[in-house]
Formats: structure tokens, C-alpha cells, sequence
């Protein structure tokens, strides 16, 4: 089945130990997409200024991903620059110019429409209710950020009880429920709409929440060298809603299959600049790498 995911376009100069990628491709549904496309068909909707290079929208158009919703308008391309410590746990964001993002207001495309599946990417809580309102999908997932929960609470509360899935990090989730303990935080989430939660630890893996007591814990797959860390959990998010819109059923199974997927195909974005290693991995090296997730974790 058909998947669409709504939300930013970028261009990115970011320095990490291991150089400077300047004015490279970036943005959250960018990521998302790129990954996404290796499990099923992906319609994107966002939106890029007059100085976007052409060579990016080929590199989209060349992982069959549907552009139709990707808006050129007047002005300049979202910008992004970063700088990560010698611990690339930790950036810092040197500048952020949203430009033509700034005045965005998605329009979804028939097809995107009546996509199965939708993911609501780190936009404005207002925008994804707008995406809502447009749309009728059997599965939605978010994502969402510490500046929505702190300026935005009720308008993303709104968004919460209309979703299915809701993948945020573990600081994030602490801050939206004010519970420092993962399990009780993710309780608390639920208890606002979503039936489903994956909370993101960094290096450490991340934790899906069901109903019930079910909870799966997955870890993060050790790299010999990480590059670049930015996108990944946009990757993350992009190969674990790309591997749902293929299951027959959505349960809690089918689920821990996808976050396995989502942190196969994210291990990959970190092992270069931008989305430079995500544009050429195939389905067979994520399944190799999942092959490596199973031999970590069986016992």
C-alpha cells in the first residue's frame, strides 16, 4: 500500500568530526521518503524555494517517489546549519532560516489523499491538523518536537487524539507528560489518542509501546563509524511506516517487525553526509542488516 508523508524540505550545512557537508540535501519528509521508498510506493508534499537544485528533485524522482505535492514557490529553500561536539550525541544549531517554509500550508494531492498511510512529519501541529482535515487514511503516525510541546500544547493535543502512532524521543516524551518514567509517560501518551508508542534513546535504541504491558525493546546496532547522525530518526520513522504499509495487519508484531526495519534502514543514513547512503541502499542491505539486529539480540 501507498504511503504519504508531509513535511520539510531542506538544505543543510552540517560539520561533524568528520567534515562539512555544505548547502546538502535535507529535511525531514526527505529523509523520510528516501527510506521509506524501499518498502513501498511514497508520495511526498512540502515545499522548496526557486534556489532548490534540480540534481535533488532528480534524486527523489529516482526512488520512484511521487512528487506531485512537492510546491516550488517564490524565495528561498528552508535552510538548516549544524555542528556536532567530538560526542556526536551532541549539536548545536548555528542558524535555522525557514524561508518559503515559513508561509507553507500543505495541499495533499488526490493520490497522496488516498494514500493507506500517512506520516505527519516535525511540522506545526496547526498544519498537520490541516493534513488531517484533507485526508481519511487507515494509519497515521507523528512525530513532533520540545518547541511544540512548550508554545503549541493544545493544538498538538488535538492532533494526538486523532493519530495512531506517535514516535517521539524520550526527553520529548518526559516534557509532554511530565512522567520521567518511560513505561507511565508512555501510558500517559496513549491515554491521549495515539493506541501505539516508539520512544527514541539516541545511541541507546528506542522502546515500542502497545496495549497492555506490551512493550518491545530494540537496541541501536553498533556502527564502526558514525559520519553524520543528522536524519536518522527521520529515517527511522521512514523504514518503520514503509514496512507497515506492506503487512497484511496491523497488530503489535507486525509493529516490532517495523521498528527492527526502521533501525536497519536509519544505521545506514549514518555512515555519510546527508542522505548520500540512504539514496543508494537497497531492500536486500536492510534485510542483511535486520539479519545483524537478530544475531545481536537472540539469546
Amino acid at each position: 500500500m501507498s504511503l504519504t508523508v508531509v513535511g520539510s524540505v531542506a538544505l543543510d550545512t552540517v560539520e561533524t568530526p568528520s567534515g562539512i557537508n555544505k548547502d546538502g540535501l535535507g529535511g525531514a519528509a526527505t529523509y523520510f521518503a528516501l527510506a521509506a521508498a524501499n518498502f513501498t510506493q511514497v508520495h511526498l508534499v512540502g515545499v522548496v524555494g526557486e534556489d532548490f537544485p534540480e540534481e535533488h528533485v532528480n534524486l527523489l524522482d529516482s526512488k520512484g517517489i511521487n512528487l506531485d505535492g512537492l510546491e516550488r514557490a517564490a524565495g528561498k529553500t528552508f535552510r538548516w546549519v549544524g555542528k556536532y561536539h567530538d560526542d556526536i550525541n551532541f549539536r548545536d544549531t548555528l542558524d535555522t532560516q525557514l524561508n518559503v517554509f515559513e508561509s507553507f500550508h500543505p495541499k495533499v494531492p488526490e493520490k497522496a489523499q488516498q494514500a493507506p498511510f500517512l506520516f505527519l512529519g516535525n511540522i506545526h501541529p496547526a498544519l498537520q491538523l490541516e493534513v488531517l482535515d484533507q485526508t481519511n487514511h487507515q494509519f497515521v503516525a507523528l512525530d513532533t518536537m520540545n518547541l511544540w510541546i512548550d508554545i503549541t500544547l493544545d493544538d498538538l493535543k488535538k492532533v494526538l487524539s486523532r493519530v495512531d502512532c506517535l514516535i517521539i524521543n524520550d526527553e520529548e516524551a518526559k516534557q509532554l507528560t511530565g512522567v520521567k518514567d518511560l513505561r507511565r509517560a508512555a501510558a500517559a501518551i496513549q491515554n491521549m489518542g495515539p493506541q501505539f508508542v516508539v520512544i527514541k534513546k539516541g545511541e541507546h535504541g528506542c522502546m515500542l509501546f502497545g496495549e497492555a504491558d506490551e512493550i518491545f525493546a530494540m537496541p541501536a546496532l553498533p556502527l564502526d563509524e558514525v559520519v553524520d547522525p543528522t536524519g536518522a530518526g527521520d529515517s527511522f520513522a521512514g523504514g518503520f511506516m514503509g514496512y507497515l504499509a506492506n503487512q497484511e495487519k496491523i497488530d503489535f508484531q507486525s509493529l516490532k517487525n517495523a521498528v527492527v526495519h526502521g533501525s536497519a534502514t536509519a544505521s545506514f543514513t549514518c555512515e555519510a553526509f546527508g542522505p548520500d547512503r540512504l539514496a543508494t541502499v537497497s531492500l536486500g542491505k536492510i534485510e542483511g542488516r535486520v539479519q545483524e539486529f537478530r544475531a545481536l539480540t537472540h539469546f
